[in-house]
């Protein structure tokens, strides 16, 4: 075999280190308070101008605000805190609370990862469990579908891998789905397994790894009301309450709900045609 000189060995480490990812390429959770995670390549995208309201304008939703509040402050003072699946009914404010809580707790990071980029999420806990700053790991809009395997990495990664989730981070998700999956394809399941209580098990089970399961209904008219009033009030709009309240109803009538989003898109068509800048 001839032999390796000097000169060649210089010449291959230089061509490793070319190679070689710098440490400045690295995700990391340093220079924002909150990050979008993308893959190919592996990187957290930082977000200067986070979409979110005050806490104080999420109305009808106290109770659950009140519990998620509690234990992200518990996690955010180094102290136990369960993952949250925040489900339930379209425009009640799930995504709007976690963004406003993490707006009063920005001392923490908030991370969002796509529902289509799960299957990375243990790459995603390794930059987080090398980072000593904790973090909000958020998905909206979380579900899975049938012949959909990604569910079973992310039932290990929140509580039955052998690592388990890192100390600094904890996980929140919306749905419109309380166990994560449609009803038809749980029937489907109970129809066609062979053990049908075993096959709906291994599925619910991935809900069953939240801690808290909060729940958000649709609102009844006073709180609807209440939360037409609460922005009117926050954008100091100037306006007749009588007639605000029976065009917020029209509104409504029109869209078939009454929800904190049906709110806020008529108080944008009121600021519009009054000339306020929201």
């Amino acid at each position: 075999m001839a032999e390796i000189n000097n000169e060649t060995l210089n010449r291959i480490a230089d061509a490793l280190e070319r190679i070689a990812p710098l440490d400045s390429d690295k995700p990391s959770l340093d220079g924002a308070d909150a990050f979008i995670w993308y893959t190919d390549p592996d990187r957290l995208i930082p977000i200067k101008d986070i979409s979110r309201v005050d806490l104080e304008l999420l109305q009808g939703i106290d109770h659950v605000r009140d519990i998620l509040l509690q234990n992200t402050e518990q996690f955010a003072k180094g102290f136990a805190a369960n993952n949250a699946l925040l489900w339930g009914a379209r425009g009640m404010g799930k995504s709007s609370l976690v963004k406003a809580i993490h707006g009063k707790l920005s001392e923490l990071a908030l991370v969002e990862i796509h529902r289509e980029d799960i299957p990375s999420l243990p790459r995603l806990l390794e930059v987080i469990r090398s980072s000593e700053r904790r973090c909000i790991l958020f998905c909206d809009d979380l579900s899975f579908d049938n012949d959909d395997g990604t569910y079973k990495s992310l039932k290990a990664v929140l509580e039955g891998g052998i690592e388990g989730r890192p100390k600094n981070v904890i996980f929140y998700a919306t749905s419109n789905r309380r166990h994560l999956m449609p009803r038809d394809m749980m029937e489907n399941e109970r129809s066609t397994a062979i053990n049908p209580s075993e096959a709906i098990e291994e599925k619910v089970s991935l809900s069953d790894r939240f801690g808290l399961w909060l729940g958000f209904h649709s609102c009844n008219q006073e709180d609807y009301l209440k939360m037409i009033d609460g922005y009117l009030d926050h954008y100091k709009i100037n306006a007749d309450r009588n007639m605000v309240h029976a065009q917020a109803l029209t509104w409504s009538r029109t869209r078939g709900a009454r929800s904190g989003r049906v709110a806020f898109q008529y108080l944008q068509d009121l600021a519009g045609r009054m000339g306020v800048s929201l």
